[in-house]
């Protein structure tokens, strides 16, 4: 017999209010459906929730007409509304929930924050409700007119009207992650978020060096935290914006690659919108896709944060309903191991099943923080699991999640990126999933998923998780090249200088890209990497200091090869994920004089990124870019923007168009609040 969702027995289950003996029962019943054992995740996401809240407010008294009113609801086992994440709102009860209840409609009558994210909450369930009646007219308008499928019968009919529910879904579950940051992400009051700093890239003059050489960069934490700052109307600190991870946060619909080569190259010319003099250079890297249904089996350690700086609602509670996403990503060929640390590390669990889902999510929902942070000692340890287990021909991974303030044990930066790259030599690839804010630790957290072999991402909400961990999930997990360098040689004839737009601390020196021992970059499956060369082509007029010519020495004679009219060679080794030796692929450019109108979806969608984080970081480089002018290249390259990505990107510029610029000598992390913008700029009342 399947068991409902609407069973007011799952809400018992959930709050572990059953007696023993009816407890195993129904366990015994649902077994191992995924969908219920979701629906008892959310119950216990609401449970949790409202506990936080309570704990982290000292309750105010009701007066004793709504106190009565309460208690006479409870009496007579009146429904409560809960707030769920899947539907947004629903009437749920059980009659042994009456404390539950009670703490629930105290809250929201209480707390005028959690009152007000209740009403907005209403509203968006009505928008839902409005909009699924709206997509199902127009599916049937669409199917009576054979436009979208020949639906024989129901069964064809509602896999796709799910489809349409589930977009709609994920536009209101954005929507109640940024009313739960509006509860309960209060600003802290110190804020020690630490960012490496950047030096931009300069404009290099191709006669003293016609080369640049770099390794690719897949991380996208850089977007997030900087969005994190912006929907908190703060300018994000210059540190925490790597253009490149802002660039490449984004899929894109390149050519995917075709024989025995884990990814294609693509090359294209255009004039930058910003210095339209000037030439814009797009090098793409398209990772081929693999089939989930066809994928190995993973060995994958769960390296958790559990300290006890991981307390608050955006750390240790967002995390483990995080990495329940991943876990129902999972089945019977992949093995989960959990690693704890803080004060001590531990192994709360030992290898299980991915198709034990229930054991490795009661695994997860038992995590408490409490304690200091010795995160070299739980690094030791979950390597050591991850080997122990290993998958030859699988993929082996640990994920590490934390917000990076490690203070105990091994603490500096340097001995811990050291002992992740001696880990890194055992064939076990890193994930670094970042947490939290006040205390942060960006520049820890990217050193050290640079040198495991890794990728790093930071999740502020639950729809970033579902971004990473479910949408990408392959592109997280399946590392189908490993130390992928890049090295372009521009064509002295036709290029004056060139300027790398980010990846500023992914270069590498010219003679790392034939050696073999140098680490770079990993491309997970499906992946979409893109880098951006601005070039001031050869004899135009450039306005920045020069160096003087040598004395010695002379640039050396333009050889056959510079007589063409190619622009630029493209070079990239890499290393198929075990191997020890690269492969190389050569690609050429030819500028066509192509305008930026005439440039791909993709490529003014880059663009138009790229534009935005120079402006964020007061880039000396911008030349003539403003927001007005991201907005409107970015609206017009959405594309087919799955997941409303893009769109949701148009939406952070015309935030952060509001913004006050920064004064001089201000400090990079210093906290402000919103002041008003320029009147005259059209972004600032109207976007």
């Amino acid at each position: 017999m399947t068991i409902s969702k609407d069973d007011p027995r799952l809400i018992a289950l959930a709050l572990d209010e059953l007696p023993p003996e009816e407890k195993q029962a129904l366990l015994d019943e649902i077994g191992d459906d995924t969908d219920i054992l979701q629906e008892i995740e959310d119950l216990r996401n609401v449970a949790g929730l409202l506990r936080e809240g309570l704990a982290e407010k000292s309750a105010k008294e009701l007066p004793e007409a709504k106190k009565k009113t309460i208690e006479d609801a409870v009496a007579q086992d009146k429904p409560i509304a809960m707030l769920r994440r899947r539907k947004v709102l629903r009437t749920v009860w059980y009659p042994t929930t009456a404390a539950l209840a009670m703490a629930a409609a105290a809250t929201l009558f209480v707390f005028p924050q959690y009152k007000q994210s209740r009403e907005r909450t209403e509203a968006m369930e009505a928008e839902r409700r409005e909009k699924e009646a709206e997509l199902e007219r127009l599916w049937n308008s669409k199917l009576q007119q054979k436009t979208i499928v020949k639906a024989k019968d129901d069964g064809e009919r509602e896999p796709l009207l799910d489809q349409i529910k589930e977009r709609a879904r994920r536009r209101i579950d954005s929507k109640a992650s940024s009313a739960l940051k509006a509860a309960s992400d209060v600003p802290p009051a110190f804020n020690t978020e630490s960012y490496a700093p950047i030096d931009e890239n300069p404009f290099i003059d191709v006669a003293t060096d016609p080369r640049s050489t770099f390794s690719i960069d897949v991380d996208t934490a850089s977007y997030s935290i900087m969005r994190r700052y912006i929907e908190r109307s703060q300018r994000p600190p210059k540190g925490a914006v790597r253009i490149e991870e802002l660039i490449n946060y984004f899929p894109y619909d390149d050519a995917v690659p075709v024989g025995d080569a884990p990814f294609a190259v693509r090359t294209d010319v255009t004039s930058a919108p910003w210095t339209p003099a000037n030439r814009l250079v797009r090098i793409s890297l398209k990772g081929k896709s693999i089939d989930r249904a066809s994928r190995a089996g993973t060995n994958l350690v769960f390296l958790i944060d559990v300290s006890g700086s991981m307390e608050s609602a955006n750390k240790l509670p967002l995390l483990k309903r995080s990495l329940g996403l991943l876990v129902n990503q999972l089945d019977a060929r992949d093995r989960v191991s959990i690693v704890v640390y803080a004060g001590a590390s531990g192994l709360v669990l030992p290898p299980t099943s991915g198709a034990d889902k229930r054991t490795i999510m009661n695994a997860l929902d038992n995590l408490n923080a409490g304690g200091s942070t010795n995160g070299g000692e739980g690094i030791e340890l979950a390597y050591a699991q991850a080997t122990r287990n290993f998958i030859e021909g699988g993929t082996n991974r640990v994920i590490l999640a934390t917000d990076g303030d490690f203070n105990v044990g091994v603490t500096d930066r340097s001995s811990l990126v050291d002992l992740i790259a001696q880990k890194a030599k055992s064939g076990v690839f890193l994930s670094v999933l970042g947490f939290g804010m006040g205390n942060y630790k960006d520049d820890t957290l990217e050193s050290l998923a640079q040198r495991g072999n890794g990728n790093y991402a930071y999740v502020d909400d639950m729809s970033e998780a579902r971004k990473v961990l479910v949408e990408q999930v392959m592109g997280t997990l399946v590392t189908i090249a490993k130390d992928v360098k890049i090295q372009v040689e521009w064509n002295p004839r036709l290029v004056q200088s060139f300027r790398l737009i980010g990846y500023e601390n992914r270069m590498l020196a010219h003679r790392d890209f034939n050696d073999d021992r140098k680490d770079a970059g990993d491309i997970g499956a499906g992946h979409s990497v893109t880098a951006l060369y601005e070039v001031v082509i050869a004899g135009a007029k450039q306005d920045k200091p020069g160096t003087d010519p040598l004395k010695y020495q002379s640039p050396g004679q333009v050889t056959d090869a510079g007589q063409s009219n190619e622009l630029v060679t493209v070079k990239l080794r890499y290393k198929e994920p075990n191997g020890a030796t690269s492969r190389l692929l050569e690609v050429t450019a030819i500028d066509k004089g192509k305008t930026f109108a005439e440039a791909s979806t993709d490529f003014r969608f880059a663009a138009s990124v790229a534009a935005f984080g120079m402006i964020l970081r007061s880039s000396p480089h911008k030349g003539n870019a403003t927001m007005s002018q991201v907005v409107s290249l970015a609206e017009g390259s959405l594309g087919e923007d799955p997941g409303g990505h893009r769109r949701a990107f148009v939406e952070l510029v015309r935030a952060a168009a509001k913004l006050p610029e920064r004064s001089n000598g201000e400090r990079d992390t210093q906290v402000r609040s919103p002041s008003r913008c320029d009147p005259a700029d059209p972004l600032c009342t109207d976007l």
